[in-house]
């Protein structure tokens, strides 16, 4: 029998399904944004990078701290990371670990704009906001699988 406290919590897991499934796209779709974005994909007045050189100058920048060697090695590496879990968070391939990815990928992100720029900056673009979605779907999708 149907009872008012069943409909509730049906209600409610409809409600957190939801909430983690735009999370999950919302944060794929910004990973593969910036991978359009390095390659040329984007024109006009709002592209940050333009093409890959661009992007490799970025990363030296955020990452200021570290030896310039290591530079294209880590836009490489955050390129294939990036298109890696947008690509599995919009599928929904391995839920909880590409989340869980991704959140560590956000915060590196997050903590080098922090030590090259100040805090400031990791909270204007929200990035600890977006660690924060991407840590919120993996706890979702965990607690779903019980």
């Amino acid at each position: 029998m149907q009872t008012s406290e069943n409909r509730d919590n049906r209600g409610r897991r409809d409600w957190l399904r939801w909430a983690a499934l735009c999370a999950r796209i919302a944060l794929g779709a910004a990973f593969l944004s910036g991978i359009a974005d390095r390659f040329g994909l984007y024109r006009g007045r709002n592209v940050g990078y333009g093409v890959f050189a661009g992007f490799v100058r970025y990363t030296a920048k955020v990452n200021s701290f570290l030896p310039p060697s290591t530079i294209p090695f880590l836009a490489s590496a955050a390129t294939i990371a990036e298109l890696f879990f947008g690509i599995t968070l919009i599928l929904g391939i391995w839920r909880v670990w590409v989340a869980l990815g991704s959140a560590v990928l956000l915060i590196l992100f997050g903590t080098a704009m922090a030590i090259s720029f100040g805090i400031k900056s990791p909270l204007d673009y929200s990035v600890f906001s977006a660690t924060s979605a991407a840590l919120l779907v993996a706890a979702y999708e965990s607690r779903r699988k019980e």
